[in-house]
């Protein structure tokens, strides 16, 4: 390796970690969410963050937006939503006699799809291309979406009523499922003392200066991301546990019992990013088992899917998962 690109290196570990720092100042107790967003920006994927309302969930990609070079658009899901008010439309102008593309919200870099589930399912399959395929097709003409571009969709888990529930198609387009709960004491303390800042600032109209990560710093990231090392052995495992989800009969009677159907083989492309992504992030050029470990419940929290049985007597899918990690060695 030269040193122009140890040098590159260096500097974008520097950009991100400068970045992850200044969010974790503005998205107090929720650091977690914070490293999946930046996970799923290096490995080029979308979030699925459910969580009580008042979580942080929308301030979380609102200040992602503050820190990169690119624009955002919050779109509130509802009941009458249409597919053509997210992807746009052709139309007409009566001074030329043509139609015209009139590009939709999801032409931008960051978007937030607040409270997903309350939109019904063509609503939510308008989504699929674009998250899947990074474009959008109106009638015959394919159009390409600004890179970066980032998906992240709420749900909340609270209210069901007038609720539709993601399709499992839908949900493996998302790179990751985030559950998010309430901050601990001393965060809620550090809560109160930011809002009281942000309060006062609005009226001296003072503003701190943020990190910034530009578009090409996020190309040579996602780059490096993908040409961490991984090791054959922790390949075997990564794989290992994504086969084990599809075959439990051959690890337990209780997991057999449990799963219903097991990881997809985008489950294993996932998992693979997000390991590398995170073995990035905390500045290390190889993928332990830890990364796997770490990571393996947000990627296949929503692609394994549990039984009734298993659902009768209370287990969940991090359960499942837990079973997993336990039962499928390293090797």
């Amino acid at each position: 390796m030269s040193t122009e690109q140890i040098n590159n290196i260096e500097s974008s570990h520097n950009r991100f970690s400068q970045a992850r720092k200044h969010l974790q100042t503005r998205i107090i107790g929720q650091n977690l969410l914070v490293d999946r967003l930046l996970i799923a920006l290096l490995a080029d994927g979308h979030l699925l963050v459910e969580g009580a309302p008042g979580l942080a969930k929308t301030t979380a990609i609102k200040e992602l937006s503050s820190v990169l070079e690119g624009d955002f658009h919050r779109l509130q899901f509802t009941p009458d939503l249409l597919p053509g008010d997210l992807t746009g439309s052709d139309v007409y102008r009566p001074e030329t006699g043509e139609f015209v593309f009139q590009k939709g919200p999801l032409f931008h870099n960051l978007i937030l799809a607040d409270e997903i589930n309350r939109a019904p399912a063509k609503v939510q399959s308008a989504l699929l291309e674009a998250m899947g395929e990074h474009q959008i097709t109106v009638g015959s003409t394919t159009y390409p979406l600004p890179r970066p571009f980032l998906v992240m969709a709420t749900q909340n888990p609270i209210e069901q009523e007038g609720t539709y529930p993601l399709p499992e198609a839908q949900l493996d387009r998302f790179l990751m499922h985030i559950c998010i709960g309430y901050p601990t004491a001393k965060a809620e303390n550090l809560i109160l003392e930011l809002a009281r800042q942000q309060a006062k600032q609005s009226f001296t109209k003072e503003s701190e200066a943020v990190p910034q990560l530009t578009k090409n710093d996020v190309e040579n990231a996602q780059q490096e991301v993908l040409n961490i090392h991984m090791a054959e052995p922790v390949q075997e495992y990564l794989v290992q546990l994504i086969l084990a989800s599809r075959n439990p009969s051959a690890y337990s009677e209780d997991l057999a019992r449990w799963i219903s159907y097991g990881g997809s083989p985008r489950a294993t492309i996932s998992l693979d990013r997000c390991a590398k992504a995170h073995a990035w992030l905390n500045e290390r050029d190889y993928v332990s088992p830890e990364d796997v470990q770490a990571i393996a419940y947000d990627v296949l929290r929503h692609r394994i899917l549990i039984s009734y049985e298993a659902e009768a007597e209370g287990i969940t899918p991090d359960k499942v998962i837990e079973e997993l990690i336990k039962l499928v060695p390293v090797s």
